[in-house]
This record gives structure tokens, sequence and C-alpha cells, in this order.
């Protein structure tokens, strides 16, 4: 059996033998579940709640432990929470909402680079870059929903990205379920909560025509904490994204499906963490079998920041399935690491941050679907960010990144708000 097979099968068996060992606390007597911390609070929760956003954020999008733990808990202060914003129906069957609360994020940016490639322009005014209509809550007992519309990406509707049905505390095991479009990266760090402008480009990643990555699918995760401290995520998706279905009205475009799991542990201000998936993809009558395999960290740094690092290898048989002279049997090591300093306090109003992206492939096959050519085979980025809260729900940013590896600068200036 191959090497990388082995590591992935046995982070794969991890959780079931976790699963046999006597729990020390439930999912909700350790106030986390991992898949949730992807989750995005939304100012229609603030309004709800009558909280301010610094409750769950600090800052906007970034979500502070009690704003992961209301996640968890399906958008609501507890699981067992009695209805709030309710319309008395007179049926013991049916939680209606008063209303359905609905939230805008807007952001903006002025961008300016020396990494021009092809027709593009060295400085373009992006705003707006970004515009979403969001939407979540319970619905039903232990049964709540998220989604959000992009109404303009980049200029384009772009539609839905994340939507999906939580079930909470299944049959009062503790065990949640999520069904729907998700990001397969939100158990480990969430891209929809970063504060810079440059992504976190390892889950971004994919090789040759393969359309598997780490971000959005469609497909089901489970989440349950086998002990105390302890956090095991389970998931299985299309392996296709979430582009639209094919003639036959089908997601998927084979039989194949992709598998992954999830082991993190708090160590105090430490937590550690494993990630693996196996899948694989047919076209052409070829078969691309996929792995990932890494380990990642959080560390907490007193009052004043966090440190987080992750390392993922991935590789794949045959990334251009029957394309003549392709390379087959290919890997793409990637890393990131990055740093949070805050220095008037977590609650305070600046925020600086830095990220490290760096991706080395064995071939020009990794796509990250950006402004360069179509494969590379190597990124290596760093970024500097600057951020101040004018308001808790309004944050101005500067970033400044140089790419080692094609020597040139990008600047982005801009605004991140969400009502």
């Amino acid at each position: 059996m191959p090497a990388p097979l082995r590591t992935l099968l046995s982070i794969l068996l991890l959780p079931i033998a976790a699963a046999a060992l006597p729990s020390e606390a439930n999912a909700h007597e350790s106030g986390r579940l991992s898949f949730t911390e992807g989750r995005v609070e939304i100012p229609a929760f603030a309004r709800k709640y009558k909280f301010s956003c610094s409750v769950c954020h600090a800052p906007i999008p970034r979500l502070t432990e009690f704003g992961e733990t209301f996640a968890a808990n399906g958008f609501q202060l507890a699981v067992e929470e009695e209805p709030r914003d309710t319309i008395d129906t007179g049926d013991p069957m049916l939680r209606l909402m008063k209303d359905v609360p609905l939230a805008i994020r807007f952001d903006g940016y002025a961008q300016a680079s020396t990494l021009t490639d092809g027709e593009a322009v060295s400085n373009d005014l992006s705003f707006p870059y970004g515009i979403k209509l969001l939407s979540g809550g319970p619905i039903a007992k232990k049964i709540s929903y998220y989604f959000y519309f992009f109404l303009s990406e980049r200029g384009e509707i772009a539609g839905i990205e994340d939507a999906y049905l939580q079930f909470s505390d299944i049959g009062g095991s503790g065990i949640d379920a999520i069904a729907g479009q998700f990001q397969i990266s939100d158990p480990m760090f969430k891209r929809e909560l970063r504060l810079e402008f440059e992504d976190y480009q390892l889950y971004r990643i994919r090789m040759g025509d393969a359309r598997a990555d780490l971000t959005y699918d469609r497909g089901v995760m489970v989440p349950f904490s086998p002990w105390k401290n302890g956090d095991v995520t389970l998931g299985v998706v299309n392996g296709q994204g979430i582009g639209g279905a094919t003639e036959s009205r089908q997601y998927d475009r084979d039989n194949g499906k992709n598998l992954f799991a999830r082991y993190s542990h708090s160590l105090g201000k430490v937590r550690i963490g494993v990630f693996g998936l196996y899948g694989n993809e047919v076209a052409n009558d070829a078969t691309d079998e996929i792995w990932y395999v890494g380990p990642d960290a959080s560390v907490a740094l007193g009052d004043w920041g966090q440190l987080n690092v992750q390392y993922l290898r991935r590789w794949d048989t045959q990334p251009f399935f029957d394309a003549a002279d392709a390379p087959t049997d290919t890997w793409a090591n990637s890393a990131l690491a990055e740093i949070i300093w805050w220095p008037a306090g977590a609650g305070g109003r600046w925020y600086v941050t830095g990220l490290w992206n760096w991706i080395d492939a064995s071939d020009p096959i990794v796509s990250l679907r950006i402004n360069e050519q179509l494969f590379v085979q190597k990124y290596n980025l760093v970024a500097l960010d600057a951020s101040y809260l004018v308001w808790r729900n309004i944050r101005f940013t500067g970033e400044v990144a140089w790419d080692i590896e094609r020597e040139g600068a990008r600047l982005a200036i801009g605004v991140v708000s969400a009502f």
C-alpha cells in the first residue's frame, strides 16, 4: 500500500477509534465544534439578540470564542433555547419566524500591482469588490439554516456559495450534521473569516484538469467531540465544486465521492489538528486518485495575538486524465503561516496581520484561478495587513504584498462592512 494511503487511512480511522473510547464531555460541554468555526455570524443576529457585533467578532468577520459557540449551537445562545421572534400559530409542530433575517456585506478596494500579465492593468478601483446577501437562523428545534447569495463578486453575479441545513445534537448524542454547500477547509482555517485581502492559497490548489480542491463543494459533514477538548469532523462530498447540474439534473459527474476527516485537540493555549482526504475523479475513461494529508496548529500569544500554521501535501495520479505526454503521479507541497496582532487588545480598533503562502509542486500543474498563467509550479508570497475599526461593523484595511517568486508587489486599500 502506498505510504500516502497508509497515512491517510490512519487519519480516517482515528475518529473511529476515538468514538469507541469513553466520552469525557459531549460537544456542548466542550463549548465548541470544529466545523462550525467556519460559519459567519451576521448583523441580523445582533438585531435579534440586541448584541453588539463585538460579542461575536473581533474584528469583523473574525469570530470570537463566543461567536464560535453561538454558531455551533445553530445560531442560538443554546441548542435548547426557547423560541424567540416567532409567530404563535397554535401549532406545536410549527416554529415560524416573524421575519426572515437578512444582512448585507459590502466590500470594496483600490488596488495597485507590479504583477501585471497580459491585459491586466497596474491599478484598479475595485469598488464594490463584493456584495453579499446573508440569512440564517433556527427554523425548528435543533434545526438551523444558513446561506448567502453573492449579488456581486468582482462585478458579476456569482450566485449562492454557502447554503446548508444544520442538525444539532441529533438524538441527544452531541453529534451534529451539516448538509448542503460548504467549504471543505471550514474545519481548519476559514477563508471567509480571514482579515487579509490575500487568500489562503493552499485550499485553492487544483491539479491539472481535476476539479477537486478544498474550497466549496456539496455534501455532508458530521462533527462531534468524543472527549473533552477533542473535536472530530467526518465528511463526504461530490468532489466537483458547486457548478451547475448536468443535463441529467445531477451535480456529480462520476460515481466517486471524496471522503475527508479532521481531528483537532486543544492543549491550553495551543490547538493542534490533522486533516486527510481521499477521492477520485473520472474523465475520458481515466481515473485520477487524489490524496491530501497534513497537520495544523494555532497558538494563543497571550493577550496580544494569535499564530496559525498549516502544511498540506496533495498527490494526484493522473491530473490531466488521458492527455498525451501529461505528467502523472504528481504532488504539491503547500503551507501557510499567519500571525494576528491586536495592539490594544482583541476588543480594540487596530489589528495587524501577516500572512505567508507557499506552494511547491512536482510540475507546473497547479491552478489557483487568480491573475496568473494557467498553471504554475511555485507560489511564494508574503502579505502585511493593517485594519482599523471605524465602527464595529465597518473596517478600513490596507495591505501590501510581495511575491517572492515573481518579484513583484501588490497594494490593496479598502473597506469591509456589514449591516
